[in-house]
């Protein structure tokens, strides 16, 4: 019995807990306000929390459908009260009522012992309510293309994705559609989360962190930004970091693209990518703190966040590079998908991962869509610097190209003695 009477103490005390750090928040939110024009605080919150509590509490005698009526009551009150607040300080906001709702609803989920799962969206609530006037500059930031791009993305993901057959058509069976479209919807969301973060944070930070948001986004686009603003400064070395940063973000995209597609390849992929990654990351730092002038971050300009032909171009090179892989397997043998995967690092990464992670599901060796995989990334990291080369010049890019050849060859050197 006293273990039970224990119990129901902390499920209230979990309850009142919920009010008050929604209350806290309210309270704080609201802490220019007179006493009389704050619609709840502190107290009112808390009180809200406990009544849910006492109400789970009742539930188990009286029967749950209490809970739903006592909610119902509570909402009854918190609309008179936003009616009456609302014709004397003609604030038509709901923020506040919906928050004391939910804490209503989060104290009732927490007295029925549901802690974590309450304290978690407790604590959702509160940054969602604290963070308004970042929220508010955010969407206020948002342009129209943005807008009209974050749809086509929601629609291409979860309109035509789910309409697209799951299986394999042609030679090989290397065309399915479902599973080229899929790939279209990773690399569009992982470029639309990298630009995003770019927008709201990269240039603020500076070089540093424009680089490595910017790799996530396209590691090429920042290299030839940095190119542009290298040719404007003297002191060329901390930008010859931000490219080698930025190309370094490219092998975390392998690894991601590599474990959404077969997980199975990371087992023998992890330890050659992870040591280029870190040769790139100490080479970045050598040019990063041989730079000692302060300059200030480059603006790295991306294009629109998802553009629907950009997306159908890489559908198509996908679809192209997966036959050519099948094909070069099936006429040339290792040696054709090793030379694919060198030309293909010319020009893209993430085509060719895919496409060899996709076929080692099917008839393609582990051990040879491994090499692939890390030929391309050598190769796509060294054109990086030719990159950066034609638009500086060779003699300026030369700390930058010993940097990307040092950083890949001992990643290309295990995975010769791992193959």
């Amino acid at each position: 019995m006293e273990n039970q009477e224990y119990e129901v103490i902390i499920q209230l005390l979990a309850a009142l807990a919920v009010g008050l750090l929604i209350g806290i928040e309210r309270g704080w939110s609201g802490r220019y306000k007179d006493e009389g024009d704050r619609v709840a605080g502190l107290r009112t919150f808390s009180l809200i929390g406990l009544l849910g509590g006492i109400w789970a509490q009742l539930s188990a005698i009286t029967g749950s459908w209490m809970l739903g009526v006592a909610f119902i009551a509570v909402v009854a009150l918190i609309i008179a009260s936003h009616i009456v607040g609302s014709r004397e300080t003609e604030d038509v906001g709901i923020t506040t009522e919906f928050a004391m709702m939910l804490t209503f609803s989060l104290g009732v989920w927490a007295a029925l012992g549901y802690y974590i799962y309450s304290f978690a969206a407790t604590a959702m609530v509160v940054a969602l309510l604290g963070i308004k006037p970042i929220l508010h500059q955010w969407v206020g930031n948002i342009k129209t293309e943005e807008i009209y791009s974050g749809i086509k993305l929601l629609i291409i993901s979860l309109v035509l994705l789910p309409l697209l057959p799951n299986q394999g058509y042609g030679p090989w069976h290397a065309f399915n559609p479902y599973w080229i479209w899929w790939m279209v919807v990773l690399i569009s969301g992982l470029s639309f989360a990298g630009y995003f973060a770019i927008k709201y944070a990269g240039n603020r930070l500076g070089t540093f962190l424009t680089a490595i948001i910017g790799g996530l986004a396209s590691s090429t686009a920042v290299t030839l930004s940095m190119a542009q603003f290298a040719t404007k400064h003297k002191h060329q070395t901390l930008f010859m970091g931000g490219v080698v940063i930025a190309a370094s973000i490219m092998f975390i995209r392998v690894l991601i693209e590599v474990s959404v597609v077969n997980a199975g390849l990371l087992n023998r992929l992890w330890l050659p990518l992870t040591v280029m990654f870190t040769s790139l990351l100490l080479g970045s730092s050598w040019l990063w703190f041989s730079h000692q002038e302060a300059d200030p971050g480059p603006k790295i300009e991306l294009k629109n966040p998802f553009n629907l032909s950009t997306a159908l171009k890489f559908g198509a090179l996908l679809g192209v590079v997966m036959f050519l892989s099948a094909a070069s397997n099936a006429w040339f043998g290792h040696e054709g998908v090793y030379a694919l995967s060198i030309v293909s690092g010319l020009v893209d990464v993430d085509a060719i991962t895919l496409s060899l992670s996709r076929l080692t599901l099917n008839n393609l060796g582990e051990e040879v869509a491994i090499m692939g995989i890390i030929l391309a990334s050598a190769v796509n990291t060294i054109v990086k610097g030719i990159l950066f080369a034609v638009v500086v010049g060779m003699k300026q890019s030369f700390r930058l190209f010993a940097v990307l050849f040092f950083s890949v060859a001992p990643g290309l050197f295990i995975a010769f003695l791992m193959n």
